[in-house]
């Protein structure tokens, strides 16, 4: 990177999220001038600790010790002032032990590898359906595969009628934008109140009916998960379904978007998995770690400690872009090259530690058998007239919009 590339601030704040155009366009360049120049980065507008540095962050979301719960930051902290809902037990993707460990122990079971590989055939169903509906030559892979596909799949998973699949797109869209948010319009908050709401009554419901009725589904497994005689309350369940469906729905779009994405931009690479479908794992990987969907985590420093020489305090927020860490050149060869055959494809997309993603095994599933319909379907993709664009939803990247051209 040339000298006068540094004539410039460190990049921080508001240049580290969706809401700067340049980032939201492409943080690569971004994540590696930090990297490069300033590692442990102390973003006082946002206050929060910034790591991009691959065995940084691998070290700090592995670490038992850490806290994750926002109550547990200082005042002035990203968690507290981001993350928090007052004095609000937060959801299990924030929630500290022992409480954490109850929630996980008996919620995992239906989303271990054994139990999720039972759905596949029903994720492809769903995947060979949407996509064979496509009859335009060119069009938005995001509206007709990426953003649909998570949705019916996670719904039909919990067994939710078909003629409520619109509302719950609504409804998680409404959420999501203004989820993790530094900055959301009164309107926006007002939207995603209203539609927190609908989904806590209408997942609170649909237990009543499981508790009476079981039936072959997500909701009914969760009714009946007992761990040492413990089990879920109503409450905990409708939060589970809803984190399932908000968090699980974007990051599966994304995933699903930037795949394609990658493939379209590498066409070299897109003929080898044309090719030899049977590195359709692997490449599902190579995505994550090359356009993770999830921009970072984090921690909260649970006493004042010091990392790579820098002092942080008890309280204090610790913001990992596991985004950053995966194209960490003293990791990967090539960092910046997407490889669905590169040979180590380890990454930290999912998060690690207690918090690894409980969906992680789902969102592979879906990626896999989305991306061998559309192969399946054009033998040759190419970026469309249409041109793309990034959404604006804070900690994730993906796509709102990517034109395609598929060649039947």
């Amino acid at each position: 990177m040339a000298a006068t590339q540094y004539d410039s601030p460190i990049p921080t704040g508001v240049r580290l999220t969706h809401f700067d155009p340049e980032f939201r366009k492409n943080p690569y360049p971004i994540f590696a001038e930090l990297r490069q120049r300033d590692p442990i980065h102390r973003d006082t507008e946002l206050g929060r600790w910034v790591f991009t540095r691959h065995d940084d962050v691998w070290e700090i979301l592995r670490n038992p010790e850490y806290w994750s719960d926002p109550r547990k930051g200082n005042p002035d902290s990203f968690a507290r002032r981001f993350l928090g809902s007052g004095d609000e037990e937060p959801s299990m993707l924030l929630m500290d032990n022992p409480g954490h460990r109850r929630l996980r122990e008996l919620a995992r079971h239906p989303f271990t590898p054994r139990a999720v590989e039972v759905w596949r055939e029903r994720a492809r169903t769903v995947a060979k359906r949407h996509v064979s509906a496509i009859e335009e030559d060119e069009f938005d892979v995001i509206s007709a595969v990426a953003n649909p596909i998570p949705t019916v799949v996670i719904a039909e998973l919990l067994g939710v009628d078909p003629e409520r699949h619109g509302d719950f797109k609504r409804w998680s869209d409404a959420v999501i934008k203004t989820a993790f948010s530094p900055v959301s319009s009164k309107e926006d908050t007002e939207s995603a109140d209203e539609a927190r709401e609908r989904l806590f009554s209408f997942f609170l419901e649909e237990i009543e009916k499981r508790r009476r009725a079981p039936a072959d589904d997500l909701i009914t497994k969760m009714v009946q998960a007992e761990e040492s005689g413990d089990h879920l309350t109503n409450e905990e369940i409708s939060l589970q379904c809803n984190l399932l469906l908000l968090a699980g729905n974007l990051t599966t779009s994304d995933l699903i978007g930037n795949a394609v994405m990658a493939l379209v931009s590498n066409p070299d690479q897109q003929e080898r998995l044309r090719a030899d479908q049977s590195l359709m794992k692997n490449a599902v990987e190579e995505v994550l770690r090359f356009d993770s969907p999830v921009l970072g985590s984090g921690r909260i420093a649970h006493q004042d400690i010091e990392i790579g020489g820098v002092k942080i305090s008890e309280g204090d927020s610790m913001s990992t872009i596991v985004s950053a860490a995966n194209r960490d050149p003293a990791a990967y060869p090539n960092p910046d090259r997407f490889d669905v055959t590169r040979e180590d494809v380890h990454h930290q997309s999912f998060g690690g530690g207690r918090h690894f993603c409980l969906g992680a095994h789902l969102a592979r599933l879906e990626a896999a058998e989305t991306l061998h319909a559309l192969l399946d379907r054009f033998p040759v993709l190419t970026p469309g007239s249409g041109g793309h664009e990034y959404a604006s939803n804070a900690g994730f990247r993906g796509l709102s919009h990517l034109s395609i051209r598929g060649v039947r």
